[in-house]
């Protein structure tokens, strides 16, 4: 996975309020181990905390910088994302969102932005307060996708994928294939808080799966909207395994096997390890998202 040495990164898409002080309040799920461990089953690659029952009413207030903002002074360019974890984020969400608003403008509509927010341990947010336990996820209420980076080491050492760049790279595409959701509406349809292989909950989460593979299968062609050039410019066959270990590292059945010692289907809330390499190859293999109805 290599991005353009020479491209301009657009800090402005990611917002970093990592080593941020959130001043009042308390978060709505504990940290440490114990709180990861029981979120794993449920709720990893979620949509927000209100839809996981952990919203603690009102916002908290805004976190207070102290060393945040590393991005915007650090990561200027595609060498930078090369170079950088951090970085890679940022050019990962402005490849993703190049593609959507491509892709918006092709079908005669309009993109809307959503930006990433960088955080360490706890944050607030639209949909209630949470702690990285969560993982990643998207809120529909302000629009945002929320990234602990400490998750992609728990990738690889809790759920034992391969990891890898791109491996990072699907997390992010699929929470914004979540945003996509929230523009077409379909996003709504898992906050029944229904549960099971068949359930909507699982529908949305594969359907994201697939929009993060119709963003790589057009990831190294669209171009960026400053350049005119792709912003990534090399996707190996190595990456695309490393996404797809990612995807079923994470599926509901090899967590529960893992974690409870027996899988319990009627619980699934976002599909087997097969299903998620499935949906992904499938946005991958064809660069469609009309090919990503999960729900037929």
């Amino acid at each position: 996975m290599q991005f353009d040495d020479d491209a301009d990164l657009d800090t402005s898409e990611v917002r970093d309020v990592r080593g941020s002080r959130i001043p009042g309040g308390k978060a709505t799920v504990g940290g440490g181990v114990v709180g990861f461990v029981a979120l794993l089953l449920g709720i990893l690659f979620g949509v927000g905390p209100e839809q996981l029952g952990l919203s603690s009413g009102d916002p908290e207030p805004a976190a207070t910088a102290s060393s945040a903002a590393q991005v915007e002074r650090s990561c200027r360019t595609g060498a930078d994302a090369n170079r950088r974890e951090d970085c890679r984020i940022v050019a990962v969400v402005n490849s993703v969102q190049d593609f959507w608003r491509a892709e918006y403008e092709r079908r005669g509509g309009r993109y809307g932005d959503a930006r990433t927010v960088m955080f360490t341990g706890r944050v607030s947010t639209a949909c209630g307060a949470a702690t990285a336990a969560v993982g990643p996820f998207y809120c529909p209420g302000d629009r945002q996708v929320y990234l602990d980076l400490g998750f992609f080491q728990e990738l690889r050492t809790t759920f034992g994928s391969s990891g890898g760049p791109f491996a990072q790279a699907y997390v992010v595409a699929h929470e914004y294939g979540h945003h996509v959701q929230n523009m077409t509406g379909t996003l709504a349809r898992s906050q029944d808080g229904r549960q099971g292989a068949g359930s909507d909950a699982v529908r949305v989460e594969l359907q994201a799966d697939c929009y993060a593979g119709v963003w790589a299968h057009h990831a190294t062609t669209t171009p960026d909207e400053k350049t005119g050039r792709p912003l990534l410019t090399r996707l190996t066959e190595a990456d695309i395994r490393d996404g797809l270990d990612a995807a079923a590292a994470v599926g509901d059945d090899r967590i529960q096997e893992r974690f409870q010692g027996r899988v319990t289907p009627e619980s699934w809330t976002h599909g087997s390890a097969q299903q998620r390499r499935q949906w992904f190859s499938r946005g991958f293999t064809t660069g469609d998202m009309a090919r990503c109805d999960t729900f037929r």
